[in-house]
């Protein structure tokens, strides 16, 4: 199905203006269409169409609305902890990595984290667990340490000094260089799948990933991925000439960090299902090592980036 096109601003402006104006949100669409007129805006509200391409962006997204399959009300996450977070699963040695493993051993589907360049962090161990059990399909997942025990310096980013900036690029450039950690993922996935509850494989696998993660995520979903979909979480090195390549369901969570352009045209060059979004009041690393719950309004874009994440697995794997 082709990706329904935009209309025009002052199309828009003639049909949508009294309905915000109705709800309590005409300045914001006014503002919206002055800056965005190029951009897709919420599915449900430019026509009966139902697109393959899904775009939200901040402040007009349609959180309430079922967009395409991505039902917001999906799950039930439990009120997320500030501060202290405690994992509910435990590390296992799986293919020669230590592994963050989350979520009932009945679990029939299970799903492969890739964290940010910063490892394991309570914001992301929180965010495994609820992967695995907020939604009515529950989940076996799995966290490996690509990293081996020694991840990036939260402290670098972003970089304040040229030493920060120097020992980034050497750590992308080397413990973090997609060709240096794809070839682990085909054997780590086939020696996880001997804990399905079948002792032989789990029915489907996903993969979401957080920032870098988000690019080795991407990479991971060409030509013959062992995955069924696969969510990007603020992914960094956005590139939208990945987009041609991916051959799965893909949802993108963007942060107000990452170029725009390169989010539209990533988007735009996926052929496969796909939903993407803008957080726009959030930075990169939201839902993952960089977020900081103690403030409300990030605790709660945390908590509807997974339940975003969760709707689209849920529909697709």
């Amino acid at each position: 199905m082709e990706t329904q096109q935009p209309r025009s601003s002052s199309s828009l402006l003639t049909i949508l203006l009294p309905l915000y104006l109705i709800i309590g949100h005409g300045a914001q669409l006014l503002s919206s269409i002055a800056n965005r007129s190029k951009r897709y805006l919420c599915a449900s509200l430019l026509g009966s169409v139902k697109p393959r391409s899904i775009y939200a962006f901040r402040p007009l997204h349609c959180s309430s609305v079922n967009m395409s399959g991505i039902s917001k009300a999906c799950c039930s996450i439990p009120p997320i902890v500030a501060q202290g977070y405690q994992g509910k699963g435990e590390y296992k040695t799986i293919n020669g990595m230590k592994t963050y493993v989350t979520g009932p051993d009945s679990a029939s589907k299970a799903i492969f984290i890739v964290y940010d360049i910063f490892g394991f962090f309570p914001q992301t161990i929180q965010g495994a667990d609820i992967l695995a059990t907020s939604s009515e399909q529950k989940y076996r997942v799995f966290m490996p340490d690509f990293f081996e025990g020694k991840p990036a310096d939260i402290t670098w980013f972003p970089p304040q000094t040229e030493e920060h900036k120097q020992k980034l690029g050497n750590f992308f450039q080397t413990k973090a260089a997609p060709p240096a950690n794809l070839p682990k993922i085909p054997s780590f996935v086939d020696e996880a799948n001997k804990l399905a509850p079948n002792g032989k494989a789990f029915e489907s696998w996903s993969i979401l990933g957080y920032c870098w993660g988000g690019k080795i995520a991407c990479l991971s979903s060409a030509k013959d991925t062992k995955f069924k979909a696969a969510v990007q979480c603020h992914p960094a090195m956005v590139d939208p000439n990945d987009a041609k390549n991916v051959t799965i369901p893909m949802a993108m969570l963007a942060s107000k960090d990452e170029n725009p352009k390169d989010v539209e045209a990533f988007g735009a060059n996926l052929k496969v299902d796909h939903y993407v979004e803008t957080f726009s009041t959030q930075i990169h690393g939201w839902m993952a090592a960089r977020s900081n719950l103690e403030d409300e309004e990030v605790r709660k874009e945390y908590e509807r980036g997974y339940k975003t994440a969760l709707s689209f697995l849920q529909k697709h794997a």
